[in-house]
């Protein structure tokens, strides 16, 4: 079985998992309320969506 010839530094260590991260999703202000929500979906503050109120 093949072991590493060297320990592998904090430094290579750390450049090989930067992209294991948390995403942080698209938030943007509401239009009619200002509370900030996903994008492309319904305000759970107010219920609009595109400026008209779908959800009561």
């Amino acid at each position: 079985m093949a072991v590493p010839f060297r320990r592998t530094s904090k430094t290579a260590k750390r450049k090989r998992r930067t992209h294991l991260k948390l995403a942080v999703p698209g938030m943007v202000k509401c239009a009619d309320c200002g509370e900030y929500k996903l994008s492309h979906r319904v305000c759970k503050e107010c219920g609009s969506y595109k400026g008209e109120n779908v959800a009561k």
